[in-house]
């Protein structure tokens, strides 16, 4: 029998291309859990269940074209996902705490600025909210081994380096969960789209952001040459506070679970207190 603390299964977002899939569960005010770029909503499976614990409403969401939504879009990046959480706010009764993990959380510091009245908080997770220091032959080769025709293999070779630091305890099974996804027809098509998104939208309205915000990032994230001086830039730029994660990479939220959760638990009861 479900029980407060479970989700249900798989619901549907209908936007006007397609369908977001997403899960929801729990009593009590909303968070809104945004997966990364080639990740599924279940990279929330350690953080969602102790926050419907605590007494959250919480709704888990798969990006378009990837998980269990559709990939019938035409487009895919940090402003269309961030239209897709406000869409999503609106159908299950806002305003709500949105969680980002990484591309997640560029969309949800978009849709922050977008929308205010929606979004009471954010918590970002590794957090890309500004384009890296690229250059244009490092963008041709992502751009090359992101391809459709060998993104699903590309991805799944790449992923372990994500992970640098603890591994989650489950994570051999999960990586064969998420590049099963991406094989099925469709999805390593818009996976690829997906891996060409420019954060320079969300990098310019960052000054608009005025929620609350919790910066979480691993200490040893591979996606930014220096995790500690990007976590501390989104600080200055957004006001928020910072926790680093010990010997995790750019998923802390199943590398260090119980660092994380306690972490968010935290932030949110600071919010409580303040409210």
């Amino acid at each position: 029998m479900k029980t407060e603390s479970q989700a249900q299964g798989t619901s549907y977002l209908l936007r006007p291309e397609g369908r977001i899939g997403y899960d929801v569960g729990g009593v009590g005010p909303l968070i809104v859990l945004v997966p990364g770029m080639g990740d599924l909503r279940a990279a929330y499976r350690f953080l969602a269940p102790e926050l419907r614990a605590a007494g959250y409403r919480v709704a888990s969401t798969d990006l378009r074209g990837h998980g269990d939504s559709d990939t019938n879009f035409a487009s895919y990046g940090d402003v269309e996902t961030a239209s897709d959480i406000v869409a999503l706010i609106e159908e299950l009764g806002g305003p709500a705490i949105v969680v980002g993990n990484s591309m997640g959380a560029g969309a949800a510091a978009f849709a922050a600025a977008e929308r205010p009245e929606l979004i009471s908080a954010l918590v970002l997770v590794g957090p890309f909210v500004r384009n890296g220091e690229t250059t244009s032959i490092q963008k041709l080769l992502l751009r090359i081994a992101m391809a459709q025709p060998w993104a699903a293999l590309s991805w799944n070779g790449y992923l372990p380096k994500l992970y640098k630091g603890t591994l989650p305890v489950d994570f051999s099974d999960y990586r064969k969960d998420v590049v099963k996804s991406l094989r099925r027809p469709g999805y390593a098509k818009s996976f690829s789209l997906t891996t060409r998104t420019d954060h320079t939208p969300t990098e310019h309205r960052l000054s608009e952001i005025k929620v609350p915000t919790l910066v979480v990032m691993g200490e040893k994230d591979p996606d930014f040459p220096d995790p500690r001086g990007e976590a501390e830039w989104i600080s200055q730029t957004l006001n928020a506070k910072v926790v680093m994660v010990p010997d995790s990479g750019h998923y802390p939220q199943s590398q260090q679970p119980k660092i994380t959760t306690s972490a968010v638990l935290s932030f949110l009861k600071e919010l409580s207190r303040d409210a």
